[in-house]
């Protein structure tokens, strides 16, 4: 009987050696779990265009062409699926030197392709081959869809303006406006 609780004292002194063993083995380091969080803020939309250009000179009768350098639209709402389209209106051009001459209003607005894009988005520009007709009433001058995250689209549109017949000389002067919605 005294080899028997011996035998089973041991045998249950053994049994503690091997569940501490297993539990915690010597050096093992304990770990908890921390939740870190945090939040990506967005921003909002943006558009930059250069802030005069000459169109050059030209005679009645004739066409002034130009691109009018670099425009960039930008989306910085970290939106997913967002879409935003820029536009282009144009107010008539009139003649500084003999402001009672009539206004040219006949001109024309061609985006073209983009000059460079950033960010995931489906980019469309407004014309590439036949340019619209620009006016008070605005005409789409590029567009994106379907963007992940913060984009941009950079163009570098091309004007026309058709000098009429009856023009009179002078310094014509308009506004071309760029918006972004």
């Amino acid at each position: 009987m005294v080899l028997h609780k011996s035998f089973s004292a041991a045998l249950a002194a053994a049994a503690l050696v091997v569940a501490w063993t297993v539990a915690a083995p010597a050096g093992a380091a304990m770990a908890a779990d921390t939740t870190t969080t945090f939040t990506v803020s967005g921003g909002a939309l943006g558009i930059s265009a250069p802030a005069s250009k000459d169109l050059g000179t030209g005679a009645a009768a004739g066409t002034l062409t130009a691109q009018l350098g670099a425009v960039t639209a930008t989306d910085t709402r970290g939106a997913l699926g967002a879409s935003w389209t820029a536009s282009a209106a144009a107010t008539a051009f009139t003649n500084s030197t003999t402001p009672a001459a009539a206004s040219i209003t006949t001109a024309t607005y061609s985006s073209g392709l983009a000059t460079g894009t950033t960010g995931t988005a489906i980019f469309l520009p407004g014309q590439t081959a036949t340019p619209a007709a620009i006016s008070a009433i605005a005409v789409t001058a590029y567009s994106a869809s379907v963007s992940v995250g913060n984009n941009s689209a950079t163009w570098n549109p091309t004007v026309v303006v058709s000098v009429p017949v009856q023009a009179i000389a002078g310094d014509y002067t308009g506004t071309i406006t760029h918006s972004l919605s």
